[in-house]
């Protein structure tokens, strides 16, 4: 991936530019709900550092910052009561995993049964 584009959609949601429906936030993490939704429960949650990917995360963000996005899932699932239920924590990484926001993201996905992960095919 290229270098870190600082007006991507996610960077101008952390600057207060763009609105965004908020679930929850601390000082590394904010986390709304996704505009076009893919399950009843469609959470992306984001750390507030400019990271493009998840090799990116885990090569530079500090051990603080690692905690609190996992910390934020978990704290996000009860929250939203799908922690029993189950629930499905996504990211994307690069073209072939069609990631389209250069800001490292995760997708948290629940409040119905969920499907496979992937389809079966193997070419594409």
């Amino acid at each position: 991936m290229s270098d870190y584009d600082p007006n991507n959609i996610f960077a101008r949601i952390l600057r207060g530019e763009l609105p965004c429906a908020k679930v929850f936030e601390d000082d590394h993490v904010l986390a709304f709900n996704d505009i076009h939704p893919q399950a009843p429960v469609h959470v992306l949650v984001i750390p507030k550092g400019a990271y493009i990917s998840l090799d990116d995360f885990g090569a530079r963000a500090s051990d603080t910052e690692i905690a609190a996005l996992f910390r934020a899932v978990a704290t996000i699932a009860r929250q939203l009561e799908i922690d029993v239920s189950g629930y499905r924590f996504l990211a994307n990484h690069g073209t072939n995993a069609h990631q389209e926001v250069p800001h490292f993201h995760v997708h948290l996905f629940g409040g119905r049964k969920l499907g496979p992960m992937l389809s079966r095919k193997t070419t594409e």
